[in-house]
């Protein structure tokens, strides 16, 4: 269900507080921004593909979109009230895609300056092992979108590991936490990790409560209103069904 994806690493923050990257005096909330688009570009260029674009000129227009949308600092227009940043995002690169007249001479935008990197041989690696293409591109978008969520705290829930020297338990449990089944048995795990059956189960658990608070605050961060991130968390769910 995950992919090895870099932490997302911007601030614990919500929507409304990355739309203050209108404000060309606000550097925090324009490197929220950067960091958002930088972790949720892909998603993009599945939706843009899927559109029937071709990788060029896929890759092409994303960057354009992601470039502009920083570059041009109107997001204080937005309205929050409206909720999730990845409908809004959606919905702003569909109008772009819609209005881009001649994709072949699609340029990028911000003088040349390039905030969001899109690395076109990856992009298009990924694309290839998408679903069947009877995904829409709105679904496939909310499919994409979760699973690099998803995929963002796995790899968070991991550097914590690795950092409590506890990268060998992780490793054994991740597939619980991936939605499979163990390759191992508890007692299994255990004895190669000189543990006892039950400090394993009791470390499973810890991960499953840890993976569901960095899930909590990865929602968080991409929502206006706090009281969403259940139903959001539900919606995100049911893209992967």
């Amino acid at each position: 269900m995950s992919e090895h994806l870099p932490a997302a690493g911007f601030p614990t923050t919500h929507w409304s507080r990355v739309l203050r990257a209108g404000d060309p005096t606000d550097r925090e909330g324009r490197e929220a921004l950067e960091r958002l688009c930088r972790d949720y570009w892909y998603p993009l260029y599945a939706f843009a593909r899927r559109q029937g674009l071709d990788r060029e000129q896929a890759g092409d227009l994303v960057q354009g979109f992601l470039t502009d949308l920083i570059e041009r600092r109107d997001l204080a227009k937005a309205d929050p009230s409206r909720g999730r940043f990845r409908s809004f995002l959606r919905t702003a690169c569909g109008n772009y895609l819609s209005h881009a007249r001649d994709y072949d001479r699609a340029v990028k935008r911000g003088g040349g300056r390039t905030p969001v990197s899109i690395d076109l041989r990856d992009a298009e690696g990924r694309y290839i092992n998408e679903p069947a293409h009877d995904l829409t591109a709105e679904r496939l978008f909310e499919r994409r979108w979760a699973m690099v969520l998803l995929g963002h705290v796995l790899t968070r829930l991991e550097s914590e590991a690795i950092r409590a020297g506890k990268s060998d338990l992780f490793d054994h449990l991740r597939p619980l936490l991936e939605g499979g089944d163990l390759a191992e048995s508890y007692k299994q795990i255990g004895q190669s990790l000189q543990m006892s059956e039950g400090s394993v189960k009791v470390a499973a658990h810890r991960f499953r409560g840890r993976y569901r608070q960095l899930l909590r605050e990865e929602v968080a961060r991409t929502i206006a209103d706090p009281a969403d991130v259940d139903a959001e968390i539900a919606d995100l769910l049911r893209a992967l069904a």
